[in-house]
């Protein structure tokens, strides 16, 4: 299953009304189906105003193997830590029969 990323597209103030429908229509032509796009007003009168559009895309082929590696790097990491743990506390866990996934303690 693949996760979604949302993208952002950013409009400054200083843009004329017929630059500003070319945009958005250039934009709405590009967006994926199902992206679930919005549009906001950002900003303020000290950092300016922008439109951003937000939408949903799929991830691309690299950024699904970067995370995979990341996800396996970080279950890696917790499952030694927990190990540092438990034998630094000289505790046991396991999962107990019929306890539908519930760990439970022992102490070892």
């Amino acid at each position: 299953m693949s996760r979604r990323v949302k993208e952002f597209v950013d409009i400054r103030d200083h843009v004329s009304l017929d630059e500003l429908i070319e945009k958005l229509s250039e934009v709405r032509a590009s967006l994926p189906d199902g992206s679930d796009a919005e549009l906001r007003l950002r900003g303020d009168e000290v950092f300016g105003h922008r439109i951003t559009i937000s939408y949903f895309r799929d991830q691309t082929r690299e950024e699904r193997e970067c995370e995979r590696r990341y996800a396996e790097q970080a279950k890696c990491a917790k499952e030694a830590e927990l190990e540092r743990l438990q034998e630094e506390l000289g505790v046991v866990c396991y999962a107990a029969p019929r306890s539908r996934g519930k760990l439970r303690i022992a102490a070892g």
